[in-house]
């Protein structure tokens, strides 16, 4: 085979690589999908301790054998009470950023969500919530980074792309329930299902109408209780089918607090692991000092790509604020009932 044609069979294949985010349009996913709440499922929105919530999500992947996917995740909500009763109402917004491969192949997401909790007791936390979520997508890539096998015949890029960027609008609906696991408020469980890109969006640079961005099915669950009164476990867990794709991740984390008090710890310390199905384990620390916390993860990878990556896989950190608000009348901080995880 001649040098120029082996150049070519080369050339074509790191291109399929920059690519394949295009092809198969599987959506972003974090190690750290507790910290993300709306991205997993929008009626996950206001079930925290708290009025307001900002939270970000830092994710660098794949350093050691190409142009890292650099991904990065900001929400924030904010959760009021609704008349004299114990129901409340949550609005936020989920702002996505996604950029990866020697094309620049880049995704930006900015989705406003809102959610309802109607309480369905009147003596514990018992609540189901109803959320939608959705807004402007774009995608794009630096054409003048693209290598095609044409322009090494002198024929240009071979390509017959009118803009190398197209917009669309998604939408995503979810349920939640979240409850006491006993008399203890800090005792806690919930379930959830959402159903993401319900409208099936273009997904395509030709604009052929044909190719849709598959819907995605998450389910998703949670617990925490109390080993003792310093000490307490979080296990949670999410299922995501999307096509002819899946994925699994579930782990649990460890809190220790620190301090004289245990209802008002100095630092909680959090240490665990996830494990993402035939993908990658996933270590994982925490520090809450309060009103904020910062996590550290990263994923060793244990799938058919773990010996030319040798075992590597990617970085996350997050970062995330839970506080009240001063005005009382607008505050759930003196709230009997609360949805809480």
């Amino acid at each position: 085979m001649k040098m120029k044609n082996k150049l070519k069979i080369v050339l074509l294949l790191l291109n399929v690589l920059c690519l394949a985010p295009c092809t198969f349009s599987q959506d972003i996913h974090f190690s750290q999908f507790f910290e993300a709440p709306l991205w997993r499922n929008p009626s996950l929105a206001g079930i925290f301790t708290g009025d307001v919530r900002v939270q970000a999500v830092y994710r660098d992947q794949w350093n050691s054998i190409t142009n890292a996917y650099k991904t990065g995740s900001l929400n924030a909500e904010y959760k009021m009470p609704v008349g004299k009763g114990d129901d409340f109402f949550t609005t936020g917004i989920e702002v996505l950023y996604d950029k990866a491969g020697t094309i620049g192949w880049t995704s930006t997401h900015i989705l406003p969500a809102i959610n309802y909790h109607k309480s369905l007791s009147s003596d514990r936390n018992q609540y189901l919530s109803l959320g939608f979520m959705g807004g402007i997508v774009q995608r794009r890539f630096d054409r003048s980074k693209m290598t095609t096998n044409s322009q090494y015949d002198g024929l240009g890029d071979g390509e017959s792309l009118v803009n190398p960027q197209y917009t669309y609008l998604d939408g995503s609906v979810g349920m939640s329930y979240n409850s006491n696991l006993n008399d203890n408020p800090y005792n806690n469980f919930f379930i959830g299902a959402a159903y993401h890109h319900f409208n099936r969006p273009n997904n395509s640079f030709y604009r052929n109408a044909n190719i849709e961005l598959n819907p995605k099915w998450v389910f998703s669950g949670g617990l925490k209780f109390g080993v003792s009164d310093y000490a307490y476990l979080t296990i949670q867990a999410d299922h995501s089918m999307q096509g002819n794709f899946n994925e699994t991740v579930a782990g649990a984390m460890y809190g220790l607090k620190l301090g004289a008090d245990p209802s008002n710890p100095d630092y909680t310390i959090h240490g665990g692991a996830f494990l993402r199905w035939n993908d990658a384990l996933i270590p994982v620390i925490k520090l809450d000092y309060s009103p904020f916390s910062v996590a550290l993860s990263y994923d060793v990878n244990i799938s058919k790509l773990k010996q030319s990556t040798y075992g590597r896989g990617g970085v996350e950190l997050s970062v995330s604020y839970i506080g009240f608000l001063k005005r009382m009348d607008k505050s759930t901080i003196n709230s009997t009932l609360c949805p809480r995880f």
